[in-house]
């Protein structure tokens, strides 16, 4: 089990790493005037993503199986590990941020030039692979930079429990399967249940308000130098929300395993 532990916490650090990253493609997209590229290529974002999650959700299930032979197996503490996976992933996003978006300003403008995803990606040489190291930035975070950046509190607050939501759905509802053997088939389906609340949430309330950060630093020039520091307390606050899924996991696995047996 320790072995197949290790590579869920693989996956799932790829998963949120990559989301995460994903506010890097978006400022790169505001660098080079070319937003609606960069909106694109999250295509490839949630290519990396979704190819992890279907390894690593199947994976995750085994665990709660071997729990029904195994009456000594710790569930808790291997989802609590993946949920720590993840927060591990969140903050390589955080301190690879800075290289990445001057990668994908490459990327955007040299898909720019071959017209298609797949001419862009036959053209890369080994040369030009090696020429990444180039493109290589280190973190710089200063307290003063993000004093005033005019982002209000509750959207932080949103954000971080949005992510703490996201991060424990599926995991609440495999963990329920293990409180609730007799309808461990509907609660192992049933995270949808907490999925849903934070769909809502972010449908609302955070995408609107960050598509319009990012359209006005589009428009204004000022603006598009504090960007990349809004970005970086988001990705900060998605790192807490990660911490937080910890504290949801337990009371979001009772409350399917209780909605289960009502339905």
């Amino acid at each position: 089990m320790l072995q197949s532990l290790f590579v869920v916490c693989i996956l799932t650090m790829i998963i949120h790493m990559f989301e995460t990253l994903s506010y890097s493609l978006r400022l790169a997209g505001i660098r080079v005037n070319k937003l609606a590229v960069a909106l694109s290529l999250t295509g490839i974002i949630l290519l990396v993503s979704r190819t992890a999650n279907l390894i690593q959700a199947p994976m995750t299930a085994k665990f709660i199986d071997y729990a029904k032979i195994e009456p000594t197996f710790d569930v808790l503490e291997y989802l609590r590990m993946i949920l720590f996976a993840a927060s591990i992933g969140t903050l390589f996003a955080i301190l690879l941020s800075p290289t990445f978006a001057r990668i994908w300003e490459r990327v955007i403008l040299k898909l720019q030039l071959a017209g298609s995803l797949p001419k862009m990606i036959s053209s890369v040489t080994i040369g030009q692979l090696k020429n990444a190291k180039h493109y290589v930035r280190k973190p710089s975070f200063r307290i003063s930079n993000f004093r005033y950046l005019g982002i209000p509190k509750r959207f932080i607050m949103l954000n971080i429990l949005v992510t703490g939501i996201y991060s424990v759905g599926v995991l609440a509802s495999l963990y329920a399967a293990h409180l609730v053997p007799e309808l461990s088939t509907s609660a192992s389906q049933a995270s949808g249940l907490i999925n849903g609340i934070a769909t809502i949430l972010l449908t609302i309330f955070i995408d609107p308000q960050i598509g319009l950060l990012t359209d006005k630093a589009c428009q204004d020039e000022k603006y598009k130098e504090q960007i990349g520091r809004i970005y970086v307390m988001l990705m900060a606050s998605r790192f807490v929300g990660t911490i937080l899924a910890q504290l949801l996991l337990v009371p979001a696995a009772y409350f399917i395993s209780e909605m289960v047996k009502i339905f």
